[in-house]
């Protein structure tokens, strides 16, 4: 009977050293605590954990992902708009991320989302729809500075989409038409102008130089004739009228 009760005895001490042994991976870390206090930070390998003494808490240290859901924001000049964006984030210190903040994915999701509609709230329109870049480089530098505390390292912000109110659509659409028709104007009046500069060059060679506007005539004569279906009244100078009378007399 005493050796059955000290089988079960060291059967139950290995159970015991079996529980307690951990593995952490090598993009893991662990922290240590020992009867409730913090004890350190357990490295990638095979760790022991002493049952009912010590407990610990699993650390991915990897790149995280959080998607910002939309959210209603109003713009320095009063537009109502919805944002959403993604956030990139790791933790740089776990033992920090344990100790000073509960569940810190929650915590810096809410602190982006606070973050977003502050700065969007502080920019125009214009600004936000244009400067997308600059406005989640200002998000990023703020939610990475309030997370410092945590042992949270904020990687990137990129704004997904910017959603417009359908009135607003259609008044920059509206706009967007009006400014290429105001463009299309000043092209054509632009290509008048070369035209109107490069007739009157023309017209100016045709008139110093004697036959070259007659000349011209019977060319565009030729290239009128070549259409037999037509019937074209054509204006001549009054000097070349006179000429072809002078010719019939003679």
């Amino acid at each position: 009977m005493i050796i059955g009760f000290g089988v079960w005895i060291i059967s139950f001490v290995v159970l015991i050293i079996l529980s307690g042994i951990k593995i952490v991976k090598e993009y893991e870390r662990g922290v240590l605590f020992t009867l409730g206090k913090y004890s350190g930070v357990m490295k990638p390998g095979l760790r022991i954990v002493v049952p009912a003494v010590q407990s610990w808490e699993r650390i991915d240290m990897r790149v995280k992902t959080i998607d910002v859901p939309s959210q209603d924001a109003i713009t320095k000049d009063n537009v109502s708009v919805r944002v959403n964006a993604v956030l990139y984030y790791k933790v740089k210190d776990s033992s920090k991320a344990i100790l000073e903040v509960e569940h810190f994915g929650y915590a810096t999701s809410q602190l982006a989302q606070t973050t977003m509609r502050d700065v969007v709230g502080e920019v125009m329109l214009d600004d936000l729809l244009a400067g997308r870049e600059k406005i989640s480089q200002k998000i990023k530098v703020i939610v990475d500075k309030a997370t410092d505390p945590w042992g949270i390292d904020v990687q990137s912000v990129e704004l997904k989409d910017v959603e417009l109110p359908q009135e607003m659509k259609r008044v920059l659409a509206a706009e967007a038409e009006s400014e290429r028709e105001k463009r299309a104007v000043i092209i054509k009046a632009g290509g008048e102008l070369e035209a109107a500069k490069n007739l009157s060059k023309a017209a100016s060679l045709l008139s110093s130089s004697d036959g070259a506007l007659h000349l011209r005539t019977l060319q565009s004569l030729s290239d009128i004739s070549a259409d037999k279906n037509n019937t074209v009244v054509f204006a001549m100078p009054l000097e070349i009228l006179r000429a072809f009378e002078r010719f019939g007399k003679k």
